[in-house]
């Protein structure tokens, strides 16, 4: 029988080249330390007999016609904020990785999601790869879950997690975490690049092959993205990532990809001692209602995945000591502050070259969508000029480079969701305007920046 070392090659990332062992300098185009240790041809376990979907029947070229097209089921988890973030809940034979800083709570979501799992006769399989069985009972019980029936399996070898679970054909599988586990064939330690990428591909037609949904646990590096080979993330189904720091009460889930569902979905979460818990009307949560108006603060509507979000924006303007002033954007793109306040300059005549600026959204969430600019450059005049917006007022739309305020998507919904918090003004791009306007709210249409500030002096 060959040995587990005759079964590895190393594949050149740069042409691709194949060398039966390691070298600096590929042979075939001369970049340097660009070979990786692969699994070769035939390396791979076989697929466990008798499962849905196990190879053995050739492959052919069919009619899209003929393909069953039908929508795929998803299977609650029972974690409404998590089935939000799936787009619905878990779908037979789906792959979703899941990422985030240390001790964010990746691990107790996942174990509070085979408890609900578990509850719902899915027969789910935990699998620790960092924690003894010891101690993922007492995590288990400080949560005040229930683990009579709890599947737990304490394994790094990927083909003995298979073999097992081919055993026990559970419908979810939590694998915590793909940095810890290996497959035999490969030299290299844990965690490496090759073997996060093998394993990786393993459990992935694995899922495919027996159609069980399973979930990896990631680690990320100290940039905040997932450690390992960028492949990884093509190859699941979902990745989903804790966006808060976990220092923070309330924790964002957000789904950066999803085949089942709406790309950009964020999932809300308030840490607890009994774990984490949905927060059904997260808005209420990111709006801290001041006791009295101050300046540089304004509410804005923004839209993350299938949802409105109401968050307040905040703008602080000082004079700067220094002869570069800074501009700090905490939740928002840095460069995108720069650039409005350019236009700030040129198309509003108000300048800030001689100010620091530091811009942040409240609540720990992240804005990347463009229906922030207004926002930001009205809490902007409104610290610099010293005068409190109204604390009625909501504010979306994009700033373009010639000082023209462009439209957003969505913008009934966002008018209707503020309006249900209490809202009764709004300044909001001309295109946007809505025919039903709703009830006891008064709406700005607005198309130059110029006209957005005429309106903030307006009783």
């Amino acid at each position: 029988m060959p040995s587990a070392r005759s079964r590895t090659r190393y594949v050149c990332t740069a042409c691709g080249a194949l060398s039966s062992k390691w070298v600096g300098q590929c042979p075939e185009c001369g970049e340097w330390n660009v070979l990786e240790e692969s699994a070769a041809p035939g390396a791979g376990a076989a697929s466990p007999a008798g499962w849905a979907g196990a190879p053995g029947t050739a492959s052919r070229i069919v009619d899209a016609a003929q393909v069953d097209a039908r929508a795929q089921s998803h299977d609650p988890t029972g974690i409404d904020e998590l089935d939000r973030v799936l787009g619905g809940g878990l779908v037979p034979g789906s792959v979703v990785l899941i990422g985030g800083d240390p001790g964010i709570g990746k691990s107790t979501l996942l174990l509070q999601a085979t408890a609900s799992l578990r509850d719902r006769a899915l027969d789910p399989l935990y699998v620790s790869g960092e924690e003894s069985l010891t101690q993922v009972v007492l995590r288990a019980r400080r949560l005040g879950l229930d683990t009579a029936g709890l599947k737990l399996l304490a394994e790094t070898s990927v083909e003995r997690i298979m073999e097992l679970a081919a055993q026990v054909r559970p419908r979810a599988i939590v694998i915590d975490s793909i940095q810890t586990v290996h497959v035999d064939s490969l030299q290299s330690a844990p965690g490496s690049v090759a073997q996060v990428r093998e394993s990786a591909a393993r459990l992935t037609r694995f899922a495919k092959n027996s159609g069980t949904a399973v979930f990896l646990v990631g680690h990320v590096t100290k940039e905040g993205s997932l450690a390992g080979p960028r492949v990884l993330e093509h190859m699941v189904d979902a990745v989903l990532y804790f966006e808060s720091e976990s220092n923070q009460r309330f924790r964002v889930v957000r789904a950066v990809k999803n085949r089942f569902g709406a790309a950009n979905e964020l999932g809300i979460f308030a840490m607890t001692d009994a774990g984490l818990k949905g927060v059904s009307n997260p808005s209420a949560i990111f709006l801290s209602r001041h006791e009295e108006h101050v300046p540089g603060s304004v509410v804005m509507v923004t839209r993350e995945g299938t949802r409105p979000l109401l968050v307040e924006l905040q703008a602080l303007v000082d004079d700067s000591p220094l002869a570069n002033p800074r501009r700090v954007a905490v939740g928002l793109e840095h460069n995108r502050l720069a650039m409005l306040l350019a236009v700030l300059h040129r198309h509003a005549g108000i300048t800030v070259h001689d100010q620091d600026v530091f811009v942040n959204v409240v609540g720990g969430v992240r804005v990347g969508e463009t229906g922030a600019d207004l926002p930001l450059l009205l809490a902007v005049i409104s610290s610099l000029r010293g005068r409190a917006l109204g604390r009625s007022l909501v504010v979306f739309g994009e700033v373009g480079l010639a000082g023209e305020i462009r439209p957003v998507p969505n913008g009934e919904e966002r008018l209707q969701a503020a309006a249900q918090h209490g809202f009764s003004r709004a300044i909001i791009p001309a295109a946007n305007k809505v025919r039903r306007v709703p009830r006891d709210m008064e709406v700005v249409a607005v198309r130059r920046l110029s006209e957005a500030i005429d309106a903030l002096a307006a009783p």
